[in-house]
């Protein structure tokens, strides 16, 4: 396994080695596959606390690290984040109700590496308006990865999102963004999921990072609550989210968190 830390472009993002793909694919393929075991977990009547130490349990059994715990004080091995709740909900004695819609993220460490990836959970079954911002959100992301390729720029994939979702009369959350990972959690560039088609630095084989829109029902405002984690939508609306962890290959994308078990997507059967 290569230990280059890769050159800096002028934009200071790093330029990995074709053998860090490795690396990254393990480690996001751990990641995902948590999130692949904890789905019989999410339903109605559990808490979120007994969720995130599952999570802790399955990080543990396989040797990993929580790139979370510890992380600026932050306790728990996920964030989990219900109906209005944007990003970054901590774990705790809140009882999912039938048709709460979740995200569940999740970042681990494998061999130095960071694996960092989401995705959206229903308990119970969702209402029509959850679903079509699910599946709007999931449909975003894919489109943002689509333009992931050498020679776009950060502003292609924005633009790919932001057009997405506006047409579907959702609005895409500007106040937080994906970013670049490797063998550190956050790192250059701030990957925004919003933009102008053909702004921004150019995409390079080699670059590693999230694309992880965060998609609103109503506006996109948001505001951190007062435990300086919790975001949410400042109007109450539903908000959805999906994230990947990918590199630039030569013909565009490796996603390094696919789901292994094709349940990235909340309309499979657990």
């Amino acid at each position: 396994m290569s230990t280059n830390q890769g050159r800096l472009t002028k934009d200071g993002i790093r330029i990995y080695e074709p053998a860090d793909f490795d690396g990254m694919r393990k480690a996001g393929q751990l990641a995902a596959q948590i999130l692949d075991e904890i789905a019989v977990d999410v339903f109605p009547g559990q808490t979120t606390g007994v969720i995130d130490q599952k999570i802790t349990d399955a990080v543990n059994a396989a040797g990993a690290t929580s790139a979370t715990i510890g992380y600026k004080g932050y306790q728990h091995a996920s964030c989990i984040s219900v109906n209005h709740v944007v990003c970054h909900g901590i774990p705790g004695d809140k009882v999912l109700k039938d048709g709460d819609i979740l995200n569940i993220d999740v970042t681990v460490i494998v061999d130095g590496w960071f694996g960092d990836t989401s995705r959206m959970y229903v308990a119970g079954k969702p209402n029509r308006k959850a679903e079509r911002l699910m599946q709007v959100t999931h449909d975003a992301l894919m489109k943002g990865i689509e333009a992931a390729k050498p020679g776009n720029t950060f502003g292609d994939i924005g633009h790919a999102i932001q057009t997405y979702a506006e047409s579907n009369r959702m609005s895409v959350v500007r106040d937080f963004c994906g970013h670049g990972l490797g063998r550190v959690f956050h790192a250059a560039p701030n990957v925004l999921h919003y933009g102008r088609a053909g702004s921004g630095a150019m995409l390079e084989e080699g670059m590693f990072f999230t694309i992880e829109p965060m998609i609103n029902l109503g506006r996109p405002e948001t505001k951190v609550l007062a435990d300086d984690w919790t975001a949410v939508t400042r109007d109450k609306s539903l908000s959805a989210q999906f994230e990947h962890s990918i590199g630039i290959g030569p013909d565009g994308a490796d996603i390094f968190t696919l789901s292994p078990g094709g349940m990235f997507h909340p309309t499979y059967q657990v």
